[in-house]
C-alpha cells in the first residue's frame, strides 16, 4: 500500500514539476501601440525595440507591435497605456493638450538647431524635473523632432506678411506658434494631413522636415520656408503601463532600461537623418527651399515671443511660480547650447 502511495505521489510530483516548468516557460506577452505608418523610420525603430527585447530576454517577453493607430489612435495613445488597452505607447504630447502642462515647455519656440539636439534635451528635461503628469505610466524615454518648418502647396511664404490668412495644420504649441505668426491653425491628426493637403482643405503644415518623406508630404508641398529659427519642436514619449512594469522581475526591468536608452539614442539620430532626407526628397519632387533674410528671421522670432509669455501666465494660473517656470525654460536653453556644442564636436550637421 505504501509503495502504491509513493508511486502515485511520485507521478503527481512529476506532473506538478512539468506543469510548473511549462508555466514558467510561457512568455510575457505585451502590446506596443503607435500611430506611424509601418514604413516610417519610427515604426522601424519601435519594431526593432520589440525584437531586441525578445532577444535580450531569451524569449521571456514577446511584444506585438501595432502600427498606424490600429490599436489606439494618437490622441488616445497615452490614456490607452494608462488604462491598459496597450502595454506600450508612442506618440507626441501635442495630441494630449492639457495633460502635460510642464512638459509642454519643451515645445515652446525656444530655438533648436536639429532633431539630435532636441531629442537629448527632451529626455534630459524629464530626468531633471520628473513632472508628476507622467506618474500614471512608466516612462521609457522622451525624445523630440527637429525644428518645425513651414511648407505650403501653392503660396510661397517669403515674409511674415505672407502667413496671414493661410490655413496651416497645427496642434498643441505649434498651433499657438502659428497664431502668433498670423496663420489660422487647423487641428488634424497626421493620418488626415496628406489628403487634406491634396484636396486643398489646408494650405500647408508646420512640421519637421522628416515628414516630407516619412509621411510623403513632399509629393504635395512645393515651397518650404526654412523657418527653423523659430525653433519649436514636437516632444514624443515612449511609455509603458505602470502595472506591467511593476509586475516585471528586476532582471527584466534592467533589460528594459538598457534597451530603452539604446533606442533613445537611435531615435535622436533618426530624427536628424529624417530631416536631411526630407529636404532631399522635396527637391527630388521639384520643390524649393526658401531662405529668409536675417532681418526677416528677427521678425519671426519677435512675433512668437507672446507664445512663451502666454505659457507662463497659463502655468502661473495652474499654481506654478514664475521662478519655477523660468527655471524650466532656462534649463532647456542651457541644454540646447550644451548639446549643440556636442553635435558640432561629433560632426552632426543641421539640415538648414
Amino acid at each position: 500500500m505504501k509503495r502504491k502511495v509513493a508511486v502515485v505521489m511520485g507521478v503527481i510530483l512529476v506532473i506538478l514539476v512539468a506543469w510548473s516548468v511549462s508555466y514558467a516557460a510561457e512568455p510575457i506577452k505585451l502590446k506596443y501601440s503607435q500611430y506611424f505608418p509601418a514604413t516610417h523610420k519610427n515604426s522601424v525603430l519601435t519594431n526593432q525595440f520589440c525584437e531586441e527585447i525578445k532577444k535580450r530576454t531569451n524569449g521571456r517577453v514577446e511584444i506585438t507591435h501595432y502600427v498606424g493607430g490600429t490599436l489606439t489612435t494618437a490622441p488616445k495613445m497615452f490614456q490607452g497605456v494608462a488604462t491598459g488597452i496597450s502595454d506600450f505607447g508612442w506618440a507626441s504630447i501635442n495630441y494630449s493638450q492639457g495633460r502635460f502642462p510642464v512638459t509642454d515647455s519643451l515645445d515652446l519656440p525656444l530655438g533648436r538647431p536639429n532633431g539630435w539636439v532636441a531629442a537629448q534635451v527632451a529626455d534630459d528635461f524629464y530626468r531633471k524635473f520628473a513632472p508628476k503628469e507622467w506618474d500614471s505610466v512608466h516612462v521609457l524615454f522622451l525624445t523630440a523632432t527637429g525644428p518645425n518648418i513651414l511648407y505650403t502647396t501653392k503660396t510661397p511664404v517669403k515674409s511674415l506678411e505672407d502667413m496671414k490668412g493661410l490655413k496651416i495644420r497645427g496642434i498643441g504649441k505649434i498651433a499657438d506658434t502659428l497664431k502668433a505668426l498670423g496663420a489660422s491653425p487647423v487641428p488634424l491628426e497626421m493620418a488626415d494631413v496628406y489628403e487634406s493637403l491634396r484636396r486643398g482643405v489646408i494650405d500647408g503644415v508646420m512640421l519637421p522636415a522628416e515628414t516630407l518623406k516619412g509621411w510623403k508630404m513632399g509629393e504635395l508641398a512645393k515651397n518650404v520656408t526654412a523657418s527653423s529659427m523659430v525653433g519649436s519642436t514636437n516632444t514624443f514619449y515612449a511609455v509603458m503601463s505602470k502595472d506591467k512594469w511593476n509586475s516585471l522581475p528586476a532582471d527584466l526591468k534592467k533589460i528594459f532600461d538598457e534597451v530603452s536608452m539604446e533606442f533613445k539614442a537611435k531615435h535622436a539620430v533618426s530624427w536628424n537623418e529624417g530631416d536631411h532626407e526630407g529636404i532631399e526628397f522635396l527637391k527630388q519632387q521639384g520643390g524649393q527651399v526658401i531662405q529668409l533674410s536675417d532681418a526677416e528671421i528677427k521678425k519671426w522670432q519677435k512675433a512668437v515671443e507672446p507664445v512663451v509669455a502666454t505659457y507662463k501666465e497659463d502655468l502661473k494660473a495652474k499654481g506654478h511660480t514664475l521662478d519655477e517656470i523660468d527655471g524650466w525654460i532656462k534649463y532647456i536653453r542651457e541644454q540646447v547650447g550644451l548639446w549643440d556644442k556636442k553635435a558640432k564636436e561629433q560632426g552632426i550637421k543641421s539640415p538648414y
